[in-house]
């Protein structure tokens, strides 16, 4: 009688944890003050106004004038002397934000950018997290693939939200005009033929190639919304080793005269559509095409002739890992000159080179340092100066946090124009005299600050948010940690919170949110709610999340540990991180370590059971690409290479199911179209097969994230309570 009192009395208790824990974005909202700063610039380029929000239901609105940082404040714009209708122009209103909570067919956005300043282009995830998918430049159009149902976040270079979409079936072509955001035309997800004309409309160049095989998968609509019998959805997924079309360069002249370009330079290239883009010379003597070998330790950008179809190499770059194709293959074009800026990571980090197009040598490289170029930004051809986003750029630094620098195409005059401790957001003045500064930390709110572009000289602060009620409301703010990685000089960066009820004098389990995706970094470097870890920390948990070796934006070197190796996962620094942080803080308890993560994090989660059972005891993998032969080809080729090698075999959960040691959640969602969700049932299989004793929960009618709906977190967290609290 005793026990079974006891188990009410605990399970009324959990339920009353979980019960605090999910209100805790409620209790948290609209409690930081002076975070959002938007530069409305008059005509004059010289001044610029904005409104600012001073407490729940209360704002302001300032003028600034950017040459003496003079500063005014009033309740109204009239009262600044400005026009009520000024206002707008301003895009402070908060939008309703969304997520992520399902993953349809292939699909597309284009983005048409009318606005006079660059806009920054956000993934808000199954968690709600924003993932940077870079910039669009003003005046430019950018098409982003997709899915059905994804939601996307376009936001100034200060971090204002300008638009919220979820992606349809259809291709939408969208314009962002400063008023929301309106919708062109759908255009079917099948594209036009490709077709790409000279300048002077002599030529048109097309993309041939002999149809290969497209592989396809099944999945099963269990409970579709209208009817009752499940229906099957048919979908094309391209696997890594599978067939691929191997197009050949077409001219057509107006005499319908046809000239074949020979393949020799562009024999196998990596493309799942056949064709391949095309840029003109002015004069229409060249046009240029980028070759991006398969396996991708081989990139070429080639030149013809269409005259004759000659061709030669402008560019060529290999790498005896992988050539990171999706991020560091940047140009621009300078054909007045006959030249081309051109981004290589061939010294080991990412940075920026001066090519010669006619001879197709390095005229000289015109960034260099143990550091990365991480976006370009603008390129004044006239002034030959480029301004940049680098990191990495000081020692005593985070070195994840982005800076703005200029630099001289000759490689002089560089320098680091903005100096304070954070990651930076920059967004220039309509005639680049002046530009406004947003830089913040996880445990940092926002500093805004306007500056004068010719030197970077700090004009004056506009704002320091205020986080005070946040705070006040239980929220607690992260930690950032710093510890050696396997190697014993390499720094790892990540960040842990604690519960808002935190006791020094107890033992917390310690659990790791993981996602070591090659493509990227996770640790948060921008200041944010953190929802969901602080959702779970609330439950009497210390959560970490840092980035391992194996991941992006710190070099070559640290970049390559993942190449043919996925299931490394940066492990070997993930532990030393961790017990470097419990040295000083005996709160942590390391006998009880858990892990999740989704996607990659749920390769990664289960990886942890498999490989690091000594460390690691409880994980929930939601959705994972459990085995890298199974998902879909492009993201697995990039990092494991080709052809399919043992080396695949070696990263499988699938194929080590029989080593799983450990509590063990599978979570997957029956209509997933990102990861097959056969890659789940096969390690569902396969530890049946071994004997394995383990949890697996199917979500019915979702798509990929299914441990982000509200049964898939509830799940999640049960689980993680259950095997974690004594």
């Amino acid at each position: 009688m005793k026990s079974i009192l006891l188990l009410l009395l605990s399970t009324s208790a959990m339920a009353a944890d979980f019960e605090h824990a999910l209100t805790l974005p409620k209790r948290t909202e609209n409690l930081v003050f002076r975070d959002r700063v938007k530069a409305n610039w008059l005509p004059d380029g010289k001044s610029f106004w904005y409104r600012i929000q001073t407490g729940p239901k209360n704002h302001e609105f300032i003028l600034i004038q950017a040459a003496t940082g003079e500063r005014k404040t009033a309740q109204s714009l009239k009262a600044l002397g400005l026009p009520e209708q000024e206002a707008l122009k301003s895009s402070t209103a908060k939008i309703e934000l969304r997520k992520t909570t399902r993953t349809g067919e292939e699909s597309g956005l284009k983005f048409i950018n009318q606005l006079d300043a660059d806009v920054d282009l956000f993934w808000v995830n199954q968690q709600g997290e924003h993932i940077r998918y870079g910039g669009i430049r003003a005046g430019a159009e950018r098409e982003q693939h997709t899915f059905d149902g994804h939601v996307w976040l376009i936001t100034s270079r200060t971090g204002e939200h300008l638009a919220i979409i979820e992606a349809g079936p259809l291709v939408q072509t969208l314009i962002i005009d400063g008023k929301g955001i309106s919708k062109a035309k759908e255009e079917a997800k099948k594209p036009q033929e490709p077709g790409f004309r000279s300048p002077n409309g002599a030529f048109l160049v097309t993309s041939e190639a002999t149809p290969v095989t497209r592989r396809q998968i099944t999945i099963v609509d269990s409970s579709p919304k209208e009817g009752v019998q499940p229906r099957l959805k048919v979908i094309d997924y391209i696997k890594p080793g599978d067939p691929l079309p191997k197009p050949q360069m077409v001219i057509t002249h107006k005499e319908d005269r046809k000239i074949r370009v020979p393949t020799n330079l562009y024999e196998n290239p990596f493309t799942e559509s056949g064709k391949l883009d095309v840029t003109w010379s002015p004069d229409s003597r060249e046009f240029y095409f980028d070759y991006n070998q398969r396996g991708h330790q081989l990139y070429r950008v080639l030149a013809a002739d269409p005259q004759t179809g000659a061709v030669r190499v402008v560019v060529e770059e290999t790498s005896k890992t992988f050539i990171d194709y999706t991020h560091k293959t940047w140009r621009h074009w300078l054909h007045t000159s006959g030249e081309l800026l051109w981004m290589s990571e061939r010294d080991g980090w990412c940075h920026l080179h001066l090519y010669d197009t006619k001879t197709g040598k390095v005229k000289n490289q015109i960034t260099r340092g143990a550091w990365p170029v991480r976006e370009v930004l603008h390129v004044n051809d006239a002034k030959r100066e480029i301004w940049f986003l680098a990191s990495g750029l000081r020692k005593e630094e985070d070195p994840y946090h982005l800076h703005l620098c200029r630099v001289n195409f000759d490689g002089s005059g560089f320098q680091q124009l903005t100096q304070g401790d954070g990651n930076h957001h920059i967004e220039f003045s309509p005639n680049r005299d002046f530009f406004t500064d947003t830089y913040s930390r996880a445990d940092l709110p926002p500093v805004h600050e306007v500056h004068r572009s010719r030197d970077g000289s700090l004009v004056c602060e506009l704002e320091k948010a205020d986080a005070t009620q946040l705070l006040a409301a239980g929220w607690t703010m992260p930690e950032r940690i710093v510890a050696k990685g396997r190697d014993g000089t390499t720094d790892i960066h990540g960040i842990l919170i604690k519960p808002s009820h935190f006791d020094p004098a107890k033992k917390y389990p310690v659990i790791e949110d993981i996602y070591a995706g090659p493509h990227s970094a996770f640790a948060p470097k921008d200041f944010g709610r953190l929802l969901n870890q602080h959702i779970l920390s609330e439950l009497g948990f210390i959560i970490v999340k840092l980035d391992g070796m194996g991941t992006n934006h710190r070099g070559k070197a640290f970049h390559d540990v993942c190449w043919k190796n996925i299931k490394d996962a940066g492990f070997p620094d993930r532990k030393l991180w961790i017990k470097a942080a419990a040295q000083t803080r005996p709160w942590m308890d390391l006998t009880r370590v858990g892990i999740y993560g989704g996607s990659a994090g749920g390769q990664n989660s289960m990886r942890a059971l498999l490989d690091h059972h000594d460390f690691y005891k409880v994980a929930v993998a939601d959705c994972g690409c459990h085995d890298n032969r199974m998902d879909k080809i492009w993201w697995n080729e990039q990092w494991m290479g080709w052809p399919v090698d043992e080396s695949y075999a070696r990263s499988s959960n699938k194929d080590d199911a029989h080593k799983l040691e450990g509590h063990l959640l599978l979570i997957v969602d029956e209509l997933d179209t990102n990861v097959d969700p056969a890659t789940t049932t096969q390690v569902v299989g396969a530890l049946q097969k071994a004997g394995k004793t383990f949890d697996f929960m199917p979500i019915i009618g979702t798509g990929h994230g299914a441990a982000e709906t509200p049964y898939g977190s509830r799940l999640r967290m049960e689980f993680l309570v259950r095997h974690l609290h004594p």
